[in-house]
């Protein structure tokens, strides 16, 4: 198979819960090159969203439409960076070294710190989601989750991996230029069609936001770990998301 379809399929294996055969496709160089469409595979993750909001909202209130399109992402996710955001806030919450931190954030069970942040998480998001136009929902969704990996993406290209194995372990020594290059022509195009959808100056204050949010983020895990792990990944797409959502909801 070609390099580059595999590489989208590894993407797409690695993301979602999507049943893909990738045995003959992986190799340690394709999967450390995957990141590359991690913003694609949110364009696609969004666009399945925005399809259940839509026909939701057809014959249900604003509120439950955005809750089913919440719950779409996080079936087709298998709430793969969910997961990761709760990790991050048990570690940094109940860690009081890097290393007690990274132990707790292995740990499988779900402590306070990472399920009140779960709650919050997903609250925020359906009741933002909720409260923007429908119309404008089916936009922002897939804008919002590729532009949010992206973000992740960038955590990626900036850091370092602070673990000897676990999810983050295949770009462990970064991402090459031209991956972040296609991850960062993909983000811009999906900003291109939201400023198409969106008043210039809502998208701008979404985007302001997302960076305020990745930020935010990234100073509440790294003076502590010092780099990031794969479960960080996770916290940031997950904030980034959040970010953009509400910085749209603001203006509006």
């Amino acid at each position: 198979m070609n390099g580059e379809l595999a590489k989208l399929v590894l993407a797409v294996q690695f993301l979602t819960r999507l049943p893909l055969r990738t045995d003959k496709m992986f190799t340690p160089e394709r999967m450390a090159q995957a990141p590359r469409y991690f913003p694609l595979v949110g364009i696609l993750v969004g666009l399945v969203s925005a399809g259940v909001f839509w026909i939701a909202a057809l014959v249900l209130p604003d509120f439950m439409a955005a809750l089913l399109a919440v719950s779409a992402g996080l079936l087709l996710t298998g709430a793969f960076h969910e997961d990761g955001l709760a990790d991050t806030f048990d570690g940094i919450g109940g860690g009081h070294t890097p290393v007690r931190a990274m132990e707790i954030m292995k740990d499988s069970r779900l402590g306070t710190y990472g399920a009140a942040a779960l709650f919050l998480a997903l609250a925020i998001k359906v009741g933002a989601l909720s409260a923007i136009p429908p119309i404008w929902v089916c936009a922002a969704l897939p804008v919002a989750h590729c532009v949010s990996r992206f973000s992740a993406v960038c955590v990626i290209a900036t850091s370092r991996y602070v673990r000897e194995e676990g999810t983050g372990k295949p770009v462990a020594t970064g991402i090459s230029a031209s991956s972040l290059i296609i991850a960062g022509f993909t983000a811009l195009g999906a900003v291109a069609v939201g400023a198409v959808l969106f008043p210039f100056v809502s998208l701008l204050s979404g985007i302001v936001s997302l960076c305020f949010a990745h930020v935010l983020m990234r100073l509440f895990f790294e003076p502590k770990l010092g780099g990031y792990t794969g479960d960080t990944l996770g916290a940031v797409q997950q904030a980034s998301e959040i970010g953009f959502y509400l910085g749209l909801l603001a203006w509006l």
